[in-house]
């Protein structure tokens, strides 16, 4: 017998102990096994598409496209939608492998199916989410992950040469169908891909590596002013009053926001004299010199106020770098500073609640902060 990261026992003796029970109707996630007992889900999924991330190999997709691994929504199941290749599934589903010949028609030991994921903002990993949504007795019966780190935008090709070296980060586990599979990643170093393995063969749905953003301190300082806050410099979600209907992380996602849940929303405030926040660290010390805060698709719901704090140092004291300020639905509002504010970490408040899109911190990394930088980044290369 053996266990995952979070301690659920698996059968080896019996192949079909992890099968989910064959769909019987009704919501198809009713007995779906969640992931229970880890925190590392609230850091940024290092494979999210908004940062850049994707599928860019594998070795077999006969039934369902790879792709569908970094899809930001559940698996959905249609019990009644098959193509000419059989039962379409939302997911990177594999044929089934067979042996050399009639007398071996097992495929051999080694032999397995894999996938490789560019991740969209390289990092440490602290954990990963093997999601077998819906594949109930087709989901893998083992899985593996593999992590290495090639700078640039190397192809499936050289990512395969045999001068990259992969290391190991998950071993030969047994999974669970139609369940979260968590497993808890430990080590400190950087990468910028990884190799999802399937043994021999079957269906994941989703595919979750989170972790923290390990940015290129030379990149940075090529560009100049920066994004102090952005998921893709280092920037991190710490906590909130409030994420009732989408996560505060978002806040601080590349881009611009799509749609009403694609930034913080929270739920009505209902108590008198006191309101929301949210809290972000930097990656490391800046100097601020103007902020964006934009409520892009919040029209009826969007935060009758805010004001901006920051501290310098994790005991530092708190001080205003925005007043209470008056904010315009599905709008973009920018705020040039009188003077850099030298921060750490941030905090914007909501009065007396609602929701926005997006939040910028422009401005550059200063001469101890790019140090600091700079330390992490090459000891997450050891």
């Amino acid at each position: 017998m053996t266990t995952d990261a979070n301690e659920t026992a698996f059968q080896d003796t019996d192949p079909h102990a992890n099968d989910a029970a064959p769909y019987g109707g009704g919501d198809p996630y009713a007995d779906y096994r969640h992931a229970t007992g880890v925190d590392f889900t609230e850091l940024v999924d290092l494979a999210d598409r908004r940062l850049g991330a994707g599928v860019i190999a594998a070795n077999d997709e006969f039934f369902a496209e790879r792709e569908n691994l970094l899809i930001r929504e559940p698996a959905v199941f249609d019990p009644e939608r098959f193509g000419h290749k059989g039962k379409i599934m939302d997911g990177w589903e594999t044929r089934r492998r067979r042996g050399a010949d009639a007398e071996h028609p097992f495929p051999a030991p080694g032999e397995h199916d894999w996938a490789i994921v560019r991740l969209g903002a390289p990092g440490i990993i602290r954990g990963l989410i093997v999601d077998t949504a819906h594949f109930r007795g087709n989901y893998p019966q083992r899985v593996s992950v593999q992590a290495t780190a090639v700078e640039g935008a190397p192809g499936p090709e050289e990512l395969l040469a045999d001068d990259v070296k992969w290391e190991e980060i998950v071993p030969e586990t047994p999974v669970r169908g139609h369940a979260a599979n968590a497993f808890e990643i430990t080590g400190d170093r950087r990468y910028t891909h990884i190799r999802l393995c399937q043994h021999p063969d079957g269906g994941i749905a989703r595919l979750r590596v989170h972790g923290e953003v390990v940015p290129d301190p030379a990149w940075l300082t090529a560009l100049g002013t920066i994004d102090l806050i952005s998921i893709l410099n280092g920037g991190m979600f710490e906590d909130a009053s409030d994420r009732f209907y989408s996560s505060p992380a978002q806040i601080i996602l590349p881009g611009t926001s799509r749609k009403m849940d694609d930034g913080w929303e929270n739920r009505r405030r209902r108590v008198r004299d006191t309101n929301d926040w949210v809290r972000f660290r930097l990656p490391a010390q800046g100097a601020v010199r103007a902020v964006e805060i934009d409520t892009a698709y919040l029209k009826g719901n969007a935060a009758g106020w805010i004001s901006l704090q920051g501290r310098d140092g994790d005991d530092g004291e708190w001080f205003e770098i925005i007043p209470r300020t008056r904010l315009q639905p599905d709008t973009v509002h920018r705020f040039v500073l009188d003077a850099e504010a030298v921060v750490t970490h941030v905090r914007l408040d909501t009065f007396p609640d609602g929701g926005v899109a997006r939040m910028r911190l422009h401005g550059t990394p200063t001469a101890a902060g790019t140090l600091a930088l700079t330390r992490r980044y090459e000891e997450s290369l050891v």
